[in-house]
């Protein structure tokens, strides 16, 4: 008996010393989630560590892999406008994915067979187009297994045995995220791309929201998952009496919008705390009506899971002017310092900084500096005189630029960038101007939606990074015509002054006899309502609508100044999402422009860094590998490999984790914008990812592929 009982204390006395080996100590944790053969989170687990420790792949024979299936949805835009952006769920053998016209399928993980296909009954081509849904969330209690989801502005609960909607969800399976914000949202864009967490039996959730003037709040909401009814929410622009209301404007709370979290969540089950990262506030470029901090705005904020009430927040950018929202969900994570083994999260940024925190008091594990930071050349602005800077961790992308650094592989783009240097300003800090900056990292980071990944055991983290200059000018507000005024404050940020459009920047179509294409009840269509990346402008009025479309058509249109219910109430706007690039439409600075790197976390330091993706038509003396802009993140395995497709030549690659070697790559058949999955069914190992294609200029694609060993 006595044999006994000290064989089961070893037992548990392993069990408590394996979970504290990986930053657990829960002694409700039975299975290490890290070792579940299945996919059951959105990036991987709650902490967003995108990490299994499967090594049936391993570095020995990476090499051999092979496509074991695709599925087809049949559903991409032929005019390449389409994308598939989701990180796929694999449960008990079924793989839960999103098509490009945002159906939810559900497929034999083993063969790819198609189970079951749900098409959102409110969801329409007409309205919203091609799409964007980034991941799933699931739920279950006994034999009750829902799948949750948003298309647009509508979640939905699906069953997930069935495909059928759970009909004592919201109205009959379908919630409307548009209601419970605080205000009247008839007419504003609010969509939701990116899935939330699940805590017991809430859902939080966050939302995407326009940039511009027409904006939304972005409150944090948590729904019961059970019922749909709105559990707690927590005002990101806080209300009178609320901590941080006096670092914006009295009536901000009414009319300001943003410090939303489009980006994700990541939760610590173990302690109750959920970490939103939020981004910036809209307008994003000019803050002229928000003078202040702006809380909670590009912040961390962790909050009582269950409650909603604020327990820290961390602002990683005061009063931005320069879209630098929180692009991922923070990786939670254990670091040694000092001897001591400290629970933290780690924060990527689209500015290449990397912030890392105690996860349960805010506290910085390294100091953070506040840096001085210039004032605003703009009238009205009120630019923050000083910004966080981090002291000790490493930047994961280069944030720096010389004269040394601009292009040097042919004489126009050398003879090119060279002009653009001396014609541009360049500053991390310097606030948007009437002259051009060359903003680096540019819009898309440094870090983007994809986020890093992170082994806890050995405290690492990988993450991907683009490195690619943007042009950053601001111009007056001087309308000329109604139209033209329409066309400055709400199309030309993406459409160009050109109308041209911008086919390595998402894809946006050319307006360029758009009048030969469209009727003009599609174009009224399509403004009202928006489609695929294109967002509505429901609060434009029906003159100004008839204008800007006269604009674009190079007919006669109104004259009259732009005073309507839409009027840009800005003495400034933003003259467009622009990439810096030469006559031959790749970047003013060398290589690389996309990487990959490791960083030790307890040393703080890069363990290495490789380009990731590569331009084979190029040879750049120097530069044999010259890396790509990259959408979608990376997955670990304990077989020493980094899954990774994300780059714009179309291919997706396994790299070894211990030293950054590329050992095998595939062609997929288009370019895998999302990050993968890897997960165990019958003892074998997948690895998945969806090629939808449909952005820096690649072709759109419609499957999800399975890699694996062969079978035989």
């Amino acid at each position: 008996m006595l044999s006994n009982y000290l064989n089961i204390s070893n037992l548990c006395l392993f069990f408590i010393v394996y979970y504290e080996f990986f930053g657990l100590t829960s002694c409700e944790s039975k299975v290490d989630p890290f070792a579940d053969p299945n996919w059951g989170q959105y990036l991987g687990s709650l902490g967003s560590n995108q990490y299994k420790s499967f090594d049936q792949i391993n570095t020995n024979n990476a090499s051999r892999l092979v496509k074991l299936w695709e599925y087809h949805t049949g559903d991409h835009d032929p005019n390449d406008h389409s994308q598939i952006q989701c990180n796929p769920l694999v449960i008990d053998g079924v793989l839960y994915g999103t098509t490009p016209q945002l159906k939810l399928v559900a497929l034999d993980a083993i063969t790819g067979r198609e189970l079951w296909k749900f098409d959102p009954p409110s969801w329409s081509e007409e309205l919203f187009g091609m799409g964007v849904n980034r991941g799933l969330n699931y739920w279950s209690r006994d034999e009750d297994r829902r799948i949750l989801y948003s298309a647009g502005s509508n979640l939905y609960t699906v069953n997930a045995a069935t495909g059928d909607l759970v009909s004592t969800f919201g109205d009959d399976g379908v919630v409307d995220l548009k209601q419970g914000l605080g205000r009247k949202m008839d007419s504003v864009f609010y969509v939701n791309n990116t899935p939330g967490v699940v805590f017991m039996d809430l859902l939080i959730l966050g939302g995407r929201v326009s940039e511009g003037a027409d904006h939304a709040p972005g409150h944090i909401r948590a729904y019961n998952i059970l019922s749909g009814e709105i559990e707690w929410i927590f005002h990101t622009i806080p209300y009178p009496g609320e901590y941080g209301y006096e670092t914006w404007p009295d009536s901000a709370y009414l009319k300001s919008g943003g410090a939303n979290v489009w980006s994700g969540f990541s939760l610590d089950e173990e302690e109750g705390i959920v970490y939103a990262p939020t981004g910036s506030a809209s307008f994003d470029f000019y803050g002229g009506d928000r003078s202040g901090q702006n809380l909670f705005a590009n912040s961390i904020i962790a909050l009582n899971a269950n409650t909603g009430e604020l327990i820290w927040h961390f602002q990683a950018r005061h009063h931005d002017i320069w879209d630098r929202d929180l692009p991922a969900p923070p990786n939670l994570i254990t670091v040694d310092k000092d001897g001591e083994r400290i629970k933290a999260l780690a924060q990527i940024t689209k500015s290449g900084h990397l912030f890392v925190l105690n996860r349960l008091t805010g506290a910085p594990i390294y100091p953070i500096e506040e840096v001085e930071a210039p004032p605003s050349t703009l009238k009205g602005e009120e630019a923050w005189p000083t910004q966080p800077v981090p002291t000790v961790y490493p930047h994961f992308s280069r944030t720096n630029l010389t004269i040394n650094d601009l292009a040097k592989r042919n004489e126009v783009a050398m003879s090119f960038a060279q002009q653009a240097w001396e014609n541009s300003d360049f500053g991390e800090f310097i606030p948007p101007a009437l002259k051009v900056k060359i903003l680096f990292p540019g819009m898309d980071g440094g870090g983007e939606w994809e986020g890093p990944l992170m082994i806890r055991k050995e405290s690492i983290l990988f993450t991907n990074s683009n490195d690619v200059t943007w042009k950053f000018k601001m111009s007056r507000y001087e309308p000329l015509s109604l139209g033209q005024s329409v066309y400055e404050s709400t199309c030309q940020s993406c459409h160009q002054t050109d109308f041209k459009g911008n086919q390595l920047f998402g894809n946006v179509p050319s307006l360029i006899g758009a009048s030969m294409n469209k009727s003009e009840d599609d174009m009224k269509d399509l403004i009202r309502n928006g489609k695929g990346i294109m967002p509505t402008f429901a609060s434009l009025s029906e003159r100004e609508i008839n204008s800007v479309i006269k604009f674009i058509t190079g007919e006669p249109g109104d004259q009259a100044p732009f005073i309507g219910a839409g009027a840009w109430p800005y003495p400034y706007y933003f003259d467009g999402y622009e990439k810096f690039i030469a006559p031959d439409s790749l970047p003013i600075i060398q290589p690389p422009w996309g990487q990959l790197t490791a960083i030790d976390m307890n040393e703080a330091k890069i363990l290495w860094q490789v380009p990731l993706g590569n331009i084979d038509s190029l040879d750049i003396v120097g530069h044999p590998i010259t890396g790509t802009e990259n959408y979608g993140g990376p997955v670990v395995t304990s077989g020493g490999l980094i899954f990774i497709a994300a780059t714009s030549d179309e291919k997706f690659r396994a790299f070894n984790k211990a030293t950054g070697e590329l050992l095998w790559e595939a062609d997929l058949s288009a370019a895998g914008y999302a990050t993968p999955a890897t997960y165990m069914v019958n003892g074998k190992q997948y690895v998945v990812i969806a090629c939808g294609g449909g952005k820096l200029g690649t072709k759109s694609g419609d499957s999800y592929i399975a890699f694996g060993l062969p079978n035989n």
